[in-house]
């Protein structure tokens, strides 16, 4: 290999000269590599050679610049970061003896060829402060990021310190006061309530001074909030020291829940372990300053949290009420706490990880911070990940990581100053690593060493981060040991006498009062909101959807449809689905309700239905008529998201969270894709106004039908969502003709009672003939939960049999060649699965005086779609003698055939029993 490489020296191999010029950051472009590098080597400090110790010179050289960059490089193999003291693994690459060079041979390369900055003359001088820059108890991965700026600006603030300055004597005091409130409140908690969960900090104590520090950093360069999302390790401690909740108030959850003037709980509602409420409060930073900040409230499925965080964030970075969307990202800070081995595990994290630098979902940068306890559960690392460190996952996204021993408190504000410069920087992501490790088992009850006998005999002896700084500051003569211990004393001592005067309160008003009505379900809107809009507005917003620029070339196919939308203000003209999604979408707009519209290809429309997004078609440029229209008061926001549900859905409901007068809209490219967020749906959009007293104004669109496409491209799951359903926490409909659609989606936007909306949408309705309506639908009317026959051949008195049906099934049963001669059967259809619309149903069985017979048809299977929610409810209020029955394919395991031929078996089958 060595006569190879002198081979290349003496043949003057231009590729091998580019390859050391690039090694040296030597600008390649020029004609001659071999002259670049030459001009580079020769300096003052090195005499004219001889052809021999030229070559030796420039292999040297080399040497040196692959010494410094494996230090760049993998010099985080190297660092002392595991709080316990695990030798770190290293990597002969950094040892400049594997390459040949001596202290000789550093000493006469000067430090200039090296292009370092962590100052020195020679490589000599420059090698220690490498590795004490890149191998100590802080290391950095940054040389897998693409963007050369980003990689010499990392270098030049890692290597010259810039992010490292010496505390003074009053921050290093500050420091440990901070240490010391975090451990003397878990040590009270553990004592005074031994065995209770808590999942305690211990062990990572360095994380409340590191969220300080990044709120003081943001508050001084113009942020006025912060969102918070992270998992329960941790939480208590948060809580009350970063959004300062009061201990009372804590305490209170321990003793619990009793009232006291602030619970964590929401009033009424079924609230939630201590462990995972959220809440808001403000930070009071060194300079004095004020910063809002908000924990988002979390489940306990770990890190499913993070992408309802940085959808909050951006809703609070946006200004709706513009006409055009203003995002400043300055204003808040997103910062997710996450565990090392839900990091690794749960991928969720890359799904948000990846919405970072996308336009519709950009913040600014998130914080990362890796609690990293360097355990799961009870799983060792060797179990948990493929990779050596948890945080490996953020080099896919050129994301910078800064590795931190959590017993180096000094070290660990240095990683949080370099992750806020870079983010103040480059508007990007970044990730600390916090290394520690858990004091006690997961849950404080739990017996660690059943598993992990070795990690805790070394816990058992280690001193805490508190007692190691104490003891570096009395080293320092900055305070002694007794006035550190005196400090501790007295806050153990303040929160015991806090814990006294509240179960002296307590007791006091123990029996007074009842407990509150639940606060799910109980809220009713005075009104329902007025949906209709006059026919000219109606008019003349769709002249203004189709207009577009002067020389805008519109695709000749999509040209037509546009064409048709212009007719349909003609006297027998008809609106279809999407026509009537863009003009209820457009009166919101011009009314002043901002609308955020995402989803997997919702520009155009997964069914090419849609084209609210208009393409020319010859330069590419993209135009959308509905940010031009000429009285529009509210922003838009339309965004084809990423192939994700998972962080996809999770980011609208964060953002819904945050921004409750917006009208959010989520679409899935099929409805059975948003199988991939169920964890969004159970834990949040479900659950979250009972456990957590959160409103969201989301809606969901789910394309269902029973079309012959398989099972995979037929079922929105239509029962999960109804067995789902209580206290009034969603709605879920399943509209079937455009003018309800309209009123639905302008009811949503407008209602007074704030709830998540399930709309499954159709697919083969989309232009359906008979699928459309007049635009007098539109101006008059509103959303009805019910709808009676239309098509009924006969009077009402001929009708003994009823059936009653939801979506698209009721076009197959009225487009049967049989419907005329069936003059005994109506056909309802129930346009509002959830709440069920009672009243509706018994008005519509009222209506038929003959009635002896009600049937429930739909396409689903028997054990799906929703047959096991809607039967009940219709027996309920059936007249007197009236039986009810149900239609349905049989019960299955897969919801719909893969061939059409036996799909087409199925629908007749079900046609021709709600005729019979």
């Amino acid at each position: 290999f060595f006569l190879q490489y002198m081979d290349k020296l003496l043949q003057g191999d231009e590729e091998f000269f580019q390859t050391i010029a690039r090694a040296m950051d030597v600008d390649v472009s020029t004609a001659n590599a071999a002259a670049a590098v030459a001009s580079v080597a020769t300096t003052p400090t090195v005499s004219a050679p001889s052809a021999t110790s030229d070559m030796e010179l420039l292999y040297h050289v080399t040497a040196a610049m692959s010494v410094v960059k494996h230090h760049r490089t993998h010099g985080y193999l190297a660092a002392h970061l595991d709080p316990l003291g695990t030798e770190p693994r290293g990597d002969p690459a950094l040892d400049p003896g594997t390459v040949g060079l001596t202290s000789d041979i550093m000493q006469a390369i000067p430090a200039d060829i090296l292009r370092t900055y962590v100052g020195g003359e020679t490589m000599l001088d420059i090698l220690p402060r490498l590795r004490e820059t890149y191998c100590g108890t802080i290391a950095y991965e940054i040389e897998h990021i693409a963007p050369a700026e980003e990689r010499v600006w990392l270098r030049r603030v890692i290597e010259s310190g810039e992010h490292r300055y010496p505390l003074t004597d009053d921050e290093k005091r500050r420091l440990l006061t901070e240490l010391a409130r975090v451990e003397t409140l878990e040590q009270f908690l553990h004592k005074t309530y031994l065995g209770h969960k808590r999942f305690g900090i211990e062990g990572l104590d360095l994380l409340v001074p590191i969220l300080h520090r990044a709120l003081d950093i943001a508050s001084d360069r113009g942020a006025e909030e912060a969102v918070i999302g992270l998992a329960h390790r941790g939480r208590l401690n948060v809580l009350t020291h970063v959004l300062g909740i009061p201990y009372e108030t804590l305490l209170a959850e321990f003793e619990g829940g009793r009232k006291v003037e602030e619970t964590l709980a929401p009033v009424g509602g079924t609230g939630d372990v201590k462990y995972h409420h959220g809440a808001s409060g403000t930070f009071t930073t060194w300079s004095g300053r004020s910063i809002d900040v908000t924990l988002m409230p979390n489940p306990s499925h770990l890190e499913a949290v993070d992408p309802v965080v940085v959808g909050s964030a951006r809703a609070r970075q946006t200004d709706r009420g513009q006409g055009v969307i203003q995002h400043d990202a300055s204003h808040v800070l997103p910062i997710l706490v996450h565990g090392d081995a839900a990091f690794a595990g749960q991928g969720v994290v890359a799904e948000t990880l990846n919405l970072a630098r996308l336009g519709g979902y950009t913040t600014g940068g998130t914080l990362h911070i890796i609690a990293n306890n360097q355990v799961g559960f009870t799983t060792n690392v060797r179990d948990a990940r493929s990779t050596d460190f948890a945080s490996d996952l953020a080099k896919g996204f050129d994301v910078p990581i800064i590795h931190v021993n959590a017993d180096d408190a000094e070290a660990g504000l240095a990683a949080v100053r370099l992750a806020m410069m870079y983010r103040e920087k480059f508007d990007g992501d970044v990730v600390i690593n916090l290394v520690g490790y858990r004091r006690h088992g997961h849950n404080e009850g739990d017996e660690p060493r059943y598993t992990q006998p070795l990690m805790y005999q070394r816990i058992d002896e280690h001193e805490t981060a508190w007692s190691l700084y104490a003891a570096r500051l009395a080293n320092q003569g900055v305070l002694t040991r007794e006035e550190a211990e005196a400090e501790m004393n007295g806050i153990y001592e303040h929160l015991t006498d806090t814990l006294d005067a509240l179960k002296a309160e307590i007791e006091e008003h123990d029996d007074e009062g009842q407990e509150p009505d639940r606060i799910s379900g109980m809220f009713v809107a005075a009104r329902e909101p007025v949906t209709t809009v006059d026919r000219a507005t109606l008019e003349a917003l769709n002249t203004e959807l189709l207009r577009v620029p002067d020389q805008f070339h519109i695709n000749r196919k999509l040209k037509r449809v546009l064409d048709r939308r212009g007719q349909a203000f003609a006297e027998n003209g008809g609106i279809d689905w999407a026509h009537a999604e863009a003009l209820a979408l457009a009166s919101l707009g011009v009314e002043g309700i901002p609308i955020r519209f995402t989803g997997q290809d919702v520009e155009r429309g997964t069914f090419s239905q849609r084209h609210l997004v208009l393409f020319d078609s010859e330069s590419g440029e993209a135009f959308t008529p509905l940010e031009h229209l000429d009285d529009r008061t509210a922003s838009l926001e339309l965004h084809n998201s990423p192939l994700s549900e998972y962080a996809a859905l999770g980011f609208e409901y964060g953002y819904s969270t945050a921004a409750p007068e917006t009208m959010v809209i989520w679409e899935a490219q099929f409805g059975d894709f948003v199988n991939g967020a169920e964890i969004i749906i159970d834990q949040f959009i479900i659950a979250g106004l009972a456990k957590w007293g959160q409103l969201a104004r989301l809606t969901m669109l789910l394309p269902h039908g029973y079309e012959g496409q398989g099972p995979e491209h037929s079922s929105a799951r239509i029962e999960r969502f109804l067995a789902l359903g209580a206290e009034g926490n969603i709605r879920v409909a399943n509209c079937s003709t455009p003018a309800q659609y309209f009123h639905l989606l302008r009811r949503q936007a407008k209602h007074r009672e704030i709830r998540p909306l399930v709309v499954f949408t159709p697919k083969s309705l989309l232009r359906h003939p008979q699928a459309t309506s007049l635009i007098d639908e539109l101006a008059d009317g509103q959303f009805a939960e019910v709808l009676d026959d239309p098509t009924l051949p006969s009077s009402v008195d001929d009708v003994t049999k009823l059936v009653i049906c939801s979506g698209k099934v009721f076009y197959d049963v009225i487009g049967s060649d049989n419907r005329a001669n069936a003059g005994h059967v109506a056909i309802g259809r129930l346009e509002l699965l959830y709440p069920f619309p009672t009243e509706p149903i018994r008005d519509l069985l009222e209506r038929y005086p003959n009635l002896k017979e009600v049937l429930w048809l739909q396409e689903e299977p028997g054990n799906m779609g929703a047959r096991k929610w809607v039967v009940p409810q219709i027996g309920a209020v059936l007249p007197k003698g009236v039986t009810i029955h149900v239609s349905s394919r049989p019960e299955r395991s897969s919801p719909a055939e893969g061939y059409p031929a036996a799909h087409r078996l199925e629908q007749e089958r079900l046609v021709a029993e709600a005729l019979a």
